[in-house]
């Protein structure tokens, strides 16, 4: 049995699924998957917890069903936090140097001061303080300015902020399912760190994550993170259009969409036919699939329009040229990509999580691109958290106190 300290799991809550991904820490620091577990979520609206008992009975028999599979007891997880109550800004801190050259504590104190300058209401809290680019005298653009001679640093940061009643729901469920959270981490930068590589970063990307309730965006350029959004729409919204235009209920309109939906119709050929059952006791219709993509395929531009409109609000469009990546479950539809190409007038292309081994069959699909990605983003953290005392406090505190340890929060 694995040691209990080489154990890291990811607890994706989302609208439609919530998945546990548990995998084991190598010496060498890889990630193996060692089990994944998931059961349908009921208790989410648009990635908000709206229904704390559901979502504890779905978290339990997720992790269940995960802990079976990796022979392994679960006590504490990472999890992800959407929902269109969160928020970026970008902000400036400066400071001067006391030794002329640039030390790790200097760094620290500019971070710092940049998270003070940000304007946070009470009713919201950090989620994560994020350096794009450190200045150092009148020298920009620099990305790791340790060691560096100079009288002042200036840091720019991208500061992700949350309802602080979101984050307490996300965290009661968890606790109520028996578990701790060691932390939460904005879903798209956690899918991000899953499905986009270097190279792209560095050309500048846009990565869409298309789940059940939300579209989460995250923009990078020069290889590092630019913008945050999460857009309240999401594949139920397809789900919910055909079981409308279809006259059917909203399971069978999930299947359908599944199994025969397609978001372009001029990627149709011949003429296939799909049966769809009615509600009550009428007789089954059949429809070509040229309908469903009737039904689908303006949903699906106004899905991509809007981050098109989030691209342009930000300021990066024309930017980014390693285009968009999507993921998410909701980027299974065929022709999705084509459908992004269209409306982005970039180059799209779906991205699978990569970088764990072990059971990497079983997550290798967009749909597990958050859970993957918080296991890998918890391992690049995994030395603060060691600093952090977990162990102090009641479980909201103690989460809020290591996201201050590790952000460089020192009030």
């Amino acid at each position: 049995m694995p040691k209990r300290d080489q154990i890291l799991v990811g607890l994706d809550i989302g609208t439609t699924k919530i998945c546990a991904i548990v995998a084991e820490v190598t010496e060498e620091g890889a990630l193996n998957i060692i089990g994944v577990g998931s059961s349908p979520s009921r208790g989410l609206r648009k990635g908000v917890v709206v229904n704390i008992e559901s979502t504890v009975e779905s978290i339990k028999k997720a992790v269940e069903e995960a802990e079976l599979m990796a022979a392994v007891q679960i006590n504490s997880v990472y999890t992800g936090i959407a929902g269109s109550h969160i928020s970026g800004e970008n902000c400036k801190g400066v400071v001067a140097l006391k030794k002329g050259e640039v030390t790790r504590e200097d760094i620290q104190r500019a971070v710092e001061s940049a998270r003070t300058l940000a304007v946070i209401p009470h009713e919201r809290r950090i989620l994560h303080v994020l350096p794009r680019e450190f200045v150092v005298d009148d020298q920009d653009g620099v990305r790791e300015p340790l060691g560096m001679s100079g009288n002042r640093l200036e840091v720019n940061v991208h500061v992700i902020t949350g309802a602080v009643t979101s984050a307490q729901n996300i965290i009661k469920s968890v606790n109520r399912a028996g578990l701790d959270v060691v932390d939460i981490i904005l879903q798209p930068l956690a899918s991000s760190e899953a499905v986009l590589n270097q190279e792209e970063r560095e050309l500048g990307v846009a990565m869409v994550d298309l789940g059940g309730g939300t579209t989460d965006l995250a923009i990078f350029l020069d290889g590092s993170i630019r913008h945050t959004a999460i857009l309240p729409i999401g594949g139920q919204n397809l789900t919910k259009d055909l079981a409308i235009g279809l006259l059917t209920s909203q399971t069978e309109a999930e299947k359908i969409k599944i199994q025969h939906g397609i978001a372009r119709t001029e990627l149709i050929h011949g003429h296939q036919m799909v049966e769809v059952p009615s509600v009550g006791d009428r007789p089954p219709r059949t429809v070509s699939r040229r309908d469903i993509a009737d039904i689908l395929e303006p949903r699906v531009e106004e899905m991509f329009d809007l981050v098109k409109r989030e691209i342009a609000r930000a300021g990066y469009e024309g930017m980014l040229g390693a285009g968009v990546v999507i993921t998410g479950g909701t980027s299974l539809l065929e022709g999705m990509p084509e459908a992004a190409e269209k409306v982005l007038n970039l180059p799209a292309r779906r991205g699978t999580p990569s970088g764990v081994g072990g059971l990497r069959d079983i997550v290798s699909n967009p749909m597990h691109a958050t859970g993957v990605g918080l296991l890998l983003h918890a391992r690049h953290h995994a030395e603060e958290l060691e600093t952090a005392g977990l162990r102090r406090g009641r479980p909201l505190g103690r989460v809020f106190e290591r996201m201050r340890s590790w952000m460089f929060e020192l009030f």
